[in-house]
């Protein structure tokens, strides 16, 4: 699975990389103030903008919070950064089919409407008071909408695209990205396979009901959740364990509630639990799950309707052998483009980037939601998840390298 998966993987880390370098991050800040039709709009296509990372977009989401953002638009960037992106459309695409991946952007754009719709409701409650009323903590001496170490060029200007400084960025966006969900990676695929290989699919038609028509879809979407509750795979890491469910009998509508529920982790529910508040936190889970549920039942609703669900299940998700063939040449191709990727981010000095030295990801300053000092220099984090790391064992971790 990963031999057949890794071309797309490189490809859509690399076009986010560019993306997060050229898309000024300053623009995430501003203009989310409430969640109305066009700011929800907004939130969706700067989500789709960003890392794909689920701990980098709760990160991000909970920074939109605390500099004024409307908490629903938060949410709905989030939620546009994991299920949205460029890469996990292509590695859906090479793995499961292009069925599945025109189902997960239509289901995304399905719940963000919901989430739109009943975040008004959600919010009312006294436990999200205080959360997205316009107060801003911008960091002292930084003016807004300009980025540290960066001029101010206008997004439309060609020199930015001519920019070496700028394609080194992008390198470096993309390395930290891959570092960073290393170990989702690694953990879905080792998983799926096991899963693929160990469990009988009579298992897998126990947890789901199948052939009693609306019923079977109803519960394989409220199941799915729970699925990826307990399995700790996030991120793209969820792709491969997707494919292994759908090989085992879950319904198509409970595949894209399962993809979606990359955000309902158990380790993704402490994080929640720590940025919030355990009343918020429970409440986000019970919002999300109901949100990716509906979303999952409306999907296979439509792609029956439209008849795009496929009638095959392989035995098999990928060839249980390798062979030269094309796959082999674009990996290949691939591995040369990682090479010259890493060499453009070793090869250029950035003063204004650090990088996060637990998890490995790129951050600059300004986006960066946790900081310390050790060893006389400051270190940048990209999650307040990362920062509590290495409070805790900060000698474990090396130096940060800008």
């Amino acid at each position: 699975m990963f031999w057949q998966t890794l071309w797309p993987l490189v490809l859509g880390f690399t076009l986010s990389g560019a993306v997060q370098a050229f898309v000024p991050r300053s623009a995430m800040r501003r203009l989310l103030g409430d969640h109305r039709p066009l700011s929800v709009a907004r939130a969706a296509g700067l989500g789709m903008a960003s890392s794909s990372c689920s701990y980098a977009a709760s990160a991000m989401a909970r920074a939109l919070v605390r500099k004024g953002a409307d908490f629903v638009a938060a949410m709905v960037f989030m939620f546009a950064s994991t299920n949205l992106v460029v890469e996990l459309g292509i590695v859906l695409v090479v793995l499961m089919g292009w069925q599945f991946a025109a189902a997960e952007f239509t289901g995304g754009a399905v719940m963000i409407v919901l989430l739109a719709l009943t975040g008004a409701v959600v919010v009312r409650s006294p436990a999200f008071a205080g959360f997205g009323q316009g107060q801003s903590d911008s960091e002292p001496g930084i003016e807004p909408g300009i980025e540290p170490g960066i001029e101010p060029v206008p997004h439309s200007d060609r020199r930015r695209w001519h920019s070496r400084k700028q394609w080194s960025a992008a390198a470096g966006y993309t390395i930290g990205d891959l570092v960073m969900v290393r170990r989702e990676l690694a953990v879905g695929y080792l998983v799926a396979g096991a899963l693929t290989v160990i469990v009988p699919t009579r298992w897998w038609h126990a947890v789901f009901l199948h052939g009693h028509g609306l019923w079977t879809t109803a519960e394989n979407v409220v199941v799915g959740p729970l699925v990826a509750l307990v399995s700790f795979v996030c991120s793209i890491g969820n792709v491969p364990l997707a494919a292994a469910l759908y090989r085992g009998g879950i319904s198509f509508g409970g595949v894209v509630s399962f993809l979606f529920a990359d955000l309902l982790t158990f380790p993704l529910l402490l994080v929640y639990r720590r940025y919030y508040g355990t009343a918020v936190a429970l409440r986000m889970a019970l919002w999300f799950w109901a949100v990716m549920a509906a979303s999952g039942f409306l999907v296979e609703e439509l792609a029956e309707a439209a008849g795009l669900i496929p009638r095959h299940r392989s035995g098999a998700i990928v060839p249980m052998h390798l062979a030269w063939d094309a796959t082999t040449y674009l990996n290949v191709g691939a591995l040369v483009l990682v090479l010259a990727i890493y060499a453009l981010h070793r090869g250029a000095a950035h003063p204004e980037y650090f990088t996060d030295p637990v998890c490995g990801m790129q951050v600059r300053p300004a986006d960066a939601p946790a900081s310390a000092q050790h060893g006389g220099a400051t270190v940048w984090f990209c999650s307040e998840r990362c920062g509590e790391r290495f409070a805790a064992a900060p000698d474990r971790y090396r130096a940060p390298i800008p």
